[in-house]
């Protein structure tokens, strides 16, 4: 690139001149040729052969920009994470300089990362504190379990009639996953086995724009259940329903395993408002000098 600069060179001059077909022997007038202009010159490919790759040059240009937004994703799955994972509570305020100290990157990718987070609504920016992870009221965590039990129970009744062997086949590997992440405390990895469990089971109903919304609405309840299942041993619980939900569904009852589902979801959610109506009520009656109490995390 260096060479290229030096010969005054911009990127759509490249492109034009099919720079990265030929090479730096063959090009002629060419800064790449070790810095000379006065290199012999040999015969031009031909028209066909220069246009055979029209678009490699879009695919070489775009490198850079691939490998910041790798970054970037990264640095949000590790935001994300921690987020689930209680290691960044409700409310805390989310500073970029801190962040990207933890993580080992700039502010940048920290900064691009959060903007993402926020649409996905684990985010919140506030115009005094700056980005503080988001919080959910009461209200609006029993309306988010109540939309998941009407959009995921309609899902699994239109995807039992398509579900193949293989299907039930993942459903119960995943499963046997999950409980055993249950039975060992890895509160981490529970998250997306519970996801994968019921994306599998969905998947079937071929409803892509359902499933990005379900997926958000995972996201969402996802950092409350591990910390009521962490908190209060809800797994028992969880693993019996679970366990029935496939059943019904490798029977093909479709009717059955949506009321299971929605029950599951709604049971879920109540049980869970209950439970952080008792821990945010502890958590007002905790001293300031006392730390805030968190979920377990895995070892």
């Amino acid at each position: 690139m260096r060479d290229q600069r030096a010969g005054g060179r911009d990127v759509f001059a490249l492109i034009e001149c099919r720079a990265y077909i030929v090479s730096r022997d063959e090009m002629p007038d060419s800064p790449f040729s070790n810095g000379s202009d006065s290199m012999p010159r040999r015969p031009a490919r031909s028209p066909k052969v220069a246009t055979q790759e029209p678009a490699a040059p879009v695919h070489q240009l775009a490198l850079l920009p691939l490998r910041r937004q790798t970054l970037t994703s990264m640095t949000a799955d590790a935001i994300r994470e921690r987020i689930l994972r209680g290691h960044y509570p409700e409310g805390e305020p989310l500073r970029q300089d801190a962040i990207g100290g933890e993580l080992g990157v700039s502010r940048i990718p920290v900064r691009e990362a959060l903007r993402q987070l926020e649409a996905e609504g684990l985010v919140t920016f506030n115009p005094h504190r700056g980005a503080v992870v988001s919080t959910l009221s009461l209200k609006e965590i029993r309306e988010l379990f109540e939309l998941r039990a009407d959009i995921e129970g309609d899902l699994i009744r239109r995807a039992v009639p398509h579900m193949t062997a293989e299907d039930h086949a993942r459903a119960a590997d995943i499963l046997d996953a999950y409980e055993s992440a249950l039975r060992g405390g890895q509160v981490a990895v529970w998250g997306a086995l519970n996801w994968q469990f019921h994306s599998t089971l969905y998947a079937p109903a071929d409803r892509g724009l359902t499933m990005s919304i379900v997926n958000k609405l995972h996201q969402h309840s996802d950092r409350y259940l591990r910390m009521q299942l962490a908190l209060t041993h809800g797994e028992t619980r969880a693993r019996h329903e679970h366990r029935a939900i496939a059943a019904a569904a490798r029977k093909g009852d479709a009717s059955k395993a949506s009321r299971l589902l929605r029950d599951h979801i709604v049971g879920a959610g109540r049980v869970l408002v209950t439970f952080l109506e008792y821990e945010r009520a502890q958590r007002g009656q905790v001293p300031q000098a006392q730390p805030r109490r968190r979920p377990r995390t895995a070892p």
